[in-house]
């Protein structure tokens, strides 16, 4: 009979808006147009409108007036919040991870709250491995800014090298930025620069790995003939580039799917739902950016 509930009377029947609210603040001002992310988001979209809960983005303003985060999903009546790409040490993410709104966080774990998280140990670790099975010893690695998914690819990184003996190089692991083809391709040269340059390098994301891109064919030299590159992500622009990249995948779209659901179970069953972490496998992308040396 084409009958539509009205949404004020039901959420004063049940006690609940079916909407959730969604954290994302991306300091390099690409999130939106990043695939990574922009897979992320549009999965929990979709997995959200399935499950009958629209979405709604929070932000530091209500008409102009700069607000908490908490103000913002209090004001918009939120259920629960998905936190992503944000500064998690900030004064208004803890607040509105430590009140009574329902969170789920990704890529960053607190205490008593879900996490979905990608894999971020087995994916520099498989990467790392790759190079080394590869003769490769002279491996430099360009990460993001200091984080939690920071510190489990550096993690996963400084094992693989340990597991097979190969030395981390002074200078060789340098601190770059995430989403930033600018300050990769100055970290690039730096590393180009040294009297004993790397054989290979591993980029903070597939994007970032442009700058670096851009940088080593400035000098003359080719991928993978003179230096050897790895990413990270996996996104379509890995595959469509020459040569394609070799990068690890994250599946973004289940990372996303999974934190509705987690989100959804806590607002409907907060007496019964625990809080966990739950990790997301990703896999390696296969491509022409990295060449056999002789052993």
């Amino acid at each position: 009979m084409r009958y539509m509930p009205d949404a004020a009377a039901r959420q004063l029947k049940t006690k609940t808006s079916h909407n959730i609210g969604v954290l994302f603040v991306d300091g390099t001002m690409s999130g939106l147009t990043h695939e990574y992310f922009s897979l992320i988001l549009n999965s929990v979209k979709e997995e959200a409108e399935k499950r009958g809960y629209d979405i709604t983005f929070i932000s530091r303003f209500i008409g102009g007036r700069e607000v908490s985060f908490l103000e913002h999903c209090r004001y918009r009546r939120c259920d629960g919040v998905v936190i992503a790409c944000v500064d998690f040490d900030s004064k208004s993410v803890i607040e509105l991870v430590k009140s009574s709104v329902p969170v789920v966080t990704i890529d960053y774990t607190f205490d008593n709250t879900s996490c979905i998280l990608s894999d971020n140990f087995e994916g520099a670790f498989a990467l790392t491995e790759h190079l080394i099975n590869a003769g490769h010893r002279k491996i430099a690695f360009i990460h993001g800014e200091d984080s939690s998914v920071t510190q489990k690819r550096l993690s996963g990184f400084y094992q693989a090298m340990e597991k097979y003996g190969v030395p981390v190089r002074d200078g060789f692991v340098i601190e770059g930025q995430y989403h930033s083809p600018e300050k990769t391709r100055e970290i690039t040269s730096v590393l180009l620069d040294y009297p004993d340059p790397p054989t290979a390098i591993m980029f903070p994301d597939d994007f970032a790995y442009l700058g670096g891109m851009t940088e080593i064919r400035s000098r003359g030299l080719s991928i993978p003939g003179d230096i050897s590159a790895v990413g990270y992500d996996g996104i379509n622009l890995a595959t469509v580039i020459d040569p394609p990249l070799v990068t690890w995948h994250q599946d973004a779209g289940e990372i996303g799917r999974q934190s509705v659901r987690k989100l959804i179970e806590t607002i409907e069953h907060r007496k019964t739902a625990v809080a966990e972490q739950i990790s997301v496998s990703g896999e390696m992308l296969d491509g022409n950016s990295v060449r056999e040396l002789d052993s």
